[in-house]
């Protein structure tokens, strides 16, 4: 019996460690001819196996060693032969690698990826189908209809038949081509409308049925990028919304409790983003593991200090300064070039880093080409977070009731007992924090620097005013209207004059009504 197993132990041991290769066309892999190459390796990856796969990763990575006639692979300080997989002897003292061009390595790619799409791990085969997205070869129509047979997943699945249509273009094929064209119709991506545009000319197709599909497939591509695109723009807009919301919601209760127009209003905007620049710092120098919070420490923060810094101008400057619209003005201009000038003593002139923490970075994907990065989500939805809390206090709240009453009938408020002089702080500083918050948003899609609140002033005046002083529904609908009117004239006219164009709008539309898209109410108010 021990002579039985020692007997089947030797034979075991006696099988080579890999199947051999053809060294024909191992040798092939080395001629000088790219097309003869490329032949050889498509050859190689009819017979799929590990060992193929080895040499052709091998190649792809330069690590396809030749000495002479010899091609071998280099495994630590032993040299394998690339067609038997058994250890040469004695070793090459002289080497160089397989030379491999441009082209040789854009088909050792198509083949690699195409062996990958059996692999058993489902990242894998997601990761070689995407890869094939753009560089597939018509070489691979047959490799890729298997593997779509094959494929149980959707999503991968969906990625194989976009490539196996690609690939089929290039087809000797009539049929083959034509259903191809037809099947990408369903596409919305412009790198495929760029693949089918060359269709339309007869000199690179020359069957009339498959320019005419051509011609139908890029219309329909066309028809869903215009969706596409006009979405997103639909989604920049009420994004940039979000963030004039946020900085007109303070600057409607400032405006319509004191009637103060404070130029310096964008400027605690910068404040609330370098606090949470500030916040990160923190973070990252004393909390690393938690950095990907500091926003949400950063909230409070950046309110806090905002509206500490309004309080405090309203204290020292402002409230001396009721009544007299055009010193207001002026003053309030002054302050906010004292608070950039502070910005840039104290942070420096230059723009500071504030980076998305990762549950921000990224998008989801709505349709082909149309991408909502999360950061912007994140924005909106904090925006309406922040309204739901400013109508609950507005609404809700003893301070609210006040609030309202002042800006009705300040008089009469101060008449049956409303401390307007501590309302008139009170409200100054929650309309600056409120600013701050929208510093916050600002620093995860702008760039934070002394200047950036400048930007935002002259909009977030024409929200208040277009929406009605006081009102926070109409700062809703003016700031969501002028962001997404805004971003559509921006990709048809500029930035500039997209602004200016917004500006006639406004002016026009308050010639026509003064009161704004929300009018107060009250007996005061109509006399």
């Amino acid at each position: 019996m021990t002579r039985y197993l020692l007997s089947i132990l030797l034979w075991l041991l006696a099988l080579p460690v890999q199947a051999a290769l053809d060294p024909a066309l191992v040798k092939q892999l080395a001629a000088e001819d790219s097309d003869a190459k490329i032949a050889a390796i498509q050859q190689l990856s009819a017979t799929p196996g590990a060992e193929v796969t080895k040499l052709l990763q091998a190649m792809a990575d330069d690590g396809l060693l030749q000495a002479g006639e010899t091609l071998f692979l280099l495994d630590g300080e032993q040299a394998i032969d690339a067609a038997s997989g058994a250890p040469t002897q004695p070793a090459p003292e002289a080497y160089e690698s397989v030379t491999v061009n441009n082209r040789v390595r854009s088909a050792l790619g198509n083949v690699l990826a195409g062996m990958k799409l059996f692999d058993a791990d489902r990242a894998v085969r997601l990761a070689a189908a995407q890869e094939l997205q753009s560089n597939a070869g018509v070489e691979l129509v047959p490799v890729l209809a298997q593997a779509m047979d094959k494929e149980a997943d959707a999503g991968i699945k969906a990625l194989l038949k976009q490539a196996h249509a690609q690939a089929s273009l290039a087809s000797p094929e009539v049929a083959l081509r034509l259903a191809a064209v037809r099947a990408l119709a369903q596409s919305a991506s412009p790198a495929t409308r760029s693949l089918l545009v060359p269709l339309l000319d007869p000199a690179s197709e020359p069957d009339v049925a498959v320019r005419q599909a051509a011609k139908q497939s890029i219309d329909a591509i066309e028809s869903r990028l215009v969706v596409g695109e006009t979405l997103g723009q639909i989604f920049t807009g009420l994004s940039l919304g979000s963030i004039l919301l946020l900085a007109a919601l303070g600057l409607a209760i400032t405006y319509g409790v004191m009637g103060v127009i404070n130029m310096a209003h964008g400027e605690l905007l910068m404040i609330g983003a370098y606090t949470t620049w500030f916040t990160q710092t923190l973070f990252r120098n004393y909390l690393p593991e938690y950095l990907d919070w500091y926003v949400l420490a950063a909230i409070p923060a950046a309110f806090l200090a905002a509206a500490l810094v309004g309080m405090a101008l309203e204290r020292t400057v402002i409230r001396r300064l009721y009544g007299r619209p055009l010193e207001t003005l002026l003053a309030t201009w002054g302050l906010s070039l004292i608070l950039i000038q502070a910005a840039r003593v104290l942070f420096g002139a230059q723009n500071v880093e504030v980076a998305n923490p990762s549950w921000m970075s990224g998008g989801v994907e709505v349709m082909a080409g149309l991408v909502l990065p999360w950061n912007r989500i994140v924005i909106i939805g904090f925006t309406l977070f922040v309204l739901a809390l400013m109508w609950a206090l507005m609404q809700k709240t003893r301070l609210g009731l006040f609030v309202r009453a002042v800006t009705q009938n300040r008089p009469m408020a101060g008449c049956v007992g409303v401390p307007t002089s501590q309302v008139d702080t009170l409200a100054f500083g929650l309309g600056a924090g409120i600013a701050g918050l929208g510093g916050v948003a600002l620093s995860q899609i702008a760039n934070v620097g002394p200047d950036m609140g400048q930007g935002y002033i002259v909009d977030s005046f024409l929200v208040v005013v277009l929406g009605g002083v006081g009102q926070l529904a109409g700062a809703v609908w003016a700031a969501l209207g002028l962001g997404v009117v805004t971003k559509f004239l921006e990709g048809w006219s500029g930035a500039v004059i997209a602004k200016i164009v917004v500006l006639l709008i406004v002016i026009v539309f308050i010639q026509k009504r003064p009161q704004g898209l929300f009018a107060l109410k009250g007996r005061f108010v109509e006399n």
